[in-house]
């Protein structure tokens, strides 16, 4: 059985991974969802001091306090940036990465460079309110909180050769402001990747359950590279 942790994406708690954490735990799989500093249901009153090195911090207090090895690291849209750095500072600890619907990003890239132009006009407009964190886009769920800023905007640092595992991309075609489709084209065409496709709004962990539950268990049934 495999060791799950999961990474919200922006705005978003552990708790959009609620339904995802308790199907894997009744299959046999240990499963941890993150809520990542300034994400909690009542944050701090300032993000000015939590970037994406904070983020990836969290991650990995959660790693050691649970003593996790093994892990296949899921990660949703902004929290490609995270897994990243995880599976960079802690490979030892990591053995598959799955983005679900996620930015992969190389080293000296941020959220903000790989974003498109619908994204980051929203940054800049739902960040006026206190210049230090980003409100939720509107029409969303109410669990949503203000983002940190300096999480999209601060550039991630890989210091090491990727370790050799399974790396797998999940690209939702429904949704029209999706900013993963070049990744997509390059992703496909790799063979160090599996790439999936599946027919829905960016959130595929809900829209999709049995389709990202299944992909995520044949991942874990299969043999690492590492």
């Amino acid at each position: 059985m495999a060791n799950f942790v999961l990474i919200p994406g922006g705005w978003r708690g552990g708790w959009t991974f609620a339904d995802l954490v308790a199907r894997l735990k009744r299959a046999g799989h240990e499963a941890y969802a993150v809520t990542l500093s300034g994400l909690d249901a009542t944050p701090a009153p300032s993000g000015a001091n939590i970037n994406l090195d904070t983020h990836i911090a969290d991650v990995m207090k959660l790693l050691a306090s649970e003593d996790l090895s093994e892990v296949i690291l899921c990660s949703h849209s902004y929290a490609g940036m995270v897994a990243a750095g995880v599976a960079d500072r802690v490979p030892e600890r990591i053995a598959a990465l799955a983005y679900l619907d996620a930015f992969v990003p190389e080293n000296g890239q941020s959220w903000w460079d790989l974003a498109n132009e619908h994204f980051r006009q929203l940054i800049i407009e739902r960040a006026r309110h206190d210049g230090f964190t980003v409100e939720p886009p509107v029409g969303h769920e109410p669990r949503r909180r203000p983002h940190p800023i300096g999480s999209f905007l601060q550039a991630l640092r890989l210091t090491r050769a990727e370790k050799p595992m399974p790396r797998l991309f999940v690209y939702a075609t429904g949704w029209n402001a999706t900013p993963f489709t070049a990744q997509y084209e390059r992703l496909r065409l790799d063979p160090a990747w599996q790439v999936h496709t599946l027919a829905c709004g960016h959130d595929v962990t809900n829209e999709k359950p049995d389709d990202v539950f299944e992909i995520l268990t044949r991942m874990a049934h299969e043999p690492s590279s590492g």
